[in-house]
């Protein structure tokens, strides 16, 4: 049996925010509400399930999405356009910089809700591939 993961609800301030800013800056589309979810799928089919909850309950998640060079350079802009800080590394110690692991690039960003999102060209480990367009 293969195992596939088909979803994961992202705990939010309020998911309405924190879904259109995830599907805004990965060009991605908002889809229609599920219950109390708002789903934002990529391209391998996997939702992200966005979910409003009080403040408090939410513990900082990481969420990695592997990308083209042309994704990441469109992804990039659109960091650059609506002012969001960058980093080269998950601890944020790298300010305004990107990384350049296994011969891609990759950068980490926060969502509204405190979660780290981080766009990678390249699969840790795995130097040669790129993504799919």
């Amino acid at each position: 049996m293969s195992v596939h993961l088909n979803h994961t609800i992202v705990l939010s301030r309020d998911r309405r925010i924190s879904a259109e800013f995830t599907a805004g800056i990965l060009g991605l589309e908002v889809g229609p509400p599920m219950g109390p979810f708002l789903p934002v799928t990529v391209a391998n089919g996997v939702t992200l399930d966005f979910a409003s909850v009080d403040p408090e309950t939410i513990s900082p998640q990481h969420y990695a999405f592997l990308v083209s060079e042309a994704e990441f350079d469109a992804i990039f802009e659109r960091l650059l356009a609506a002012g969001v800080r960058y980093y080269a590394d998950p601890r944020l110690s790298e300010p305004d910089a990107i990384n350049r692991h296994d011969g891609g690039r990759g950068a980490y960003f926060l969502d509204p809700s405190g979660h780290y999102l981080e766009i990678i060209t390249r699969p840790y480990g795995g130097g040669e591939a790129d993504a799919e367009d």
